[in-house]
């Protein structure tokens, strides 16, 4: 009877409602899976918030999957010349212009000509002769692209765009904003391993962040990370997704400055920024570069970064000045620093 007495008086007041507990959503897409955590004091429509969820996902992915012959990017890549592709799709690729000048050229949207040539698009690794690499690299590079009057226009019609690199980040981001629409403030979005964190967990506690040990073989820890505050965490990893012949490893990742799959030892990389397609598309770049250029170019662009690389089964962690600037991130799970 007191607490009915309560309840009552709460009523009358500002109403009375249950404590708030964790709501978690969950589905397929963009080839992977994704999971929204959020809690809120306000009462959520969790069905409406997960249609609304999937509808987004569903329009980014008519927008930038590769693999639809109907979206944008595959019609914008079977065209000759000119075409409306939309503002998000023109946003990423005034991001990946930034990002690629910045390294001089190693990340580029358009090195999808060499996926198909090495055998990656089909997983069946294909070695090219020089003449053809030369070839594939003349219709690869940023350069080729030209925005006018929200028009995409290539100078050669073998120019192809993926978006892989820096969509699944956008797509984070844009999960993020039907969130905000509902003025939920704490929350964790994930799609396929990227992540963006807002706010806090029930308790008051910082969001618990994994970052995967780069071993092919193992599925394991490396650290975790404890974010309260509004951040995307983006991880790009070559140990995952390469072919292993006559004793060379060729990674998925791919240098568009010389069409091959990179030979340095650095095998993963995660970016912390407040841009979801920034930290995605900065992760895969720094990934490129490996971690004895990327170091520089991440410090002189003050990029959150951690690179791990792997020195014969020994690995070694490589961290940015804006990364060891950030207080109380890390909860250490190894001793191999």
């Amino acid at each position: 009877m007191k607490w009915l007495f309560a309840c009552i008086l709460l009523i009358m007041l500002e109403g009375c409602q249950n404590p708030p507990n964790y709501v978690k959503l969950e589905g397929l897409a963009q080839g992977t899976s994704w999971h929204v955590t959020f809690w809120s004091k306000d009462n959520i429509n969790s069905t409406e918030i997960n249609r609304e969820i999937e509808l987004q996902l569903a329009e980014i992915d008519l927008h930038m999957s590769t693999y639809r012959s109907d979206s944008v990017i595959s019609r914008f890549n079977s065209m000759h010349s000119a075409m409306a592709v939309g503002n998000d799709i023109l946003g990423l690729i005034e991001i990946a212009k930034e990002v690629a000048s910045k390294t001089e050229g190693c990340y580029d949207l358009t090195i999808k000509p060499l996926f198909d040539l090495w055998g990656f698009t089909h997983n069946q690794l294909t070695i090219p002769t020089e003449s053809a690499l030369q070839q594939t690299l003349t219709y690869v590079g940023l350069h080729h692209l030209s925005i006018n009057n929200k028009m995409l226009t290539k100078d050669l019609p073998e120019v192809h765009l993926d978006l892989s690199s820096i969509g699944q980040g956008y797509s984070v981001g844009k999960v993020a904003d039907v969130l905000k629409r509902y003025n939920i403030n704490n929350y964790l979005v994930e799609i396929g391993g990227e992540m963006v964190v807002h706010g806090t967990k029930l308790d008051g506690s910082a969001w618990k962040i994994a970052i995967e040990k780069p071993l092919p073989e193992q599925r394991t820890m490396q650290k975790v990370l404890q974010v309260n505050f509004p951040q995307a965490i983006m991880t790009s990893g070559t140990y995952r997704h390469y072919f292993d012949h006559l004793g060379q490893r060729y990674s998925h990742i791919i240098d568009a400055r010389t069409g091959k799959p990179v030979i340095h030892n650095t095998v993963s990389v995660t970016v912390l920024a407040t841009d979801p397609a920034r930290a995605d598309a900065w992760s895969t770049a720094l990934l490129c570069l490996g971690s004895q250029q990327g170091l520089a170019v991440a410090n002189q662009n003050d990029i959150k970064a951690l690179f791990i690389d792997d020195n014969k089964g020994v690995l070694k962690e490589i961290k940015t000045d804006s990364y060891n600037k950030i207080k109380n991130i890390e909860l250490n799970l190894t001793t191999n620093n």
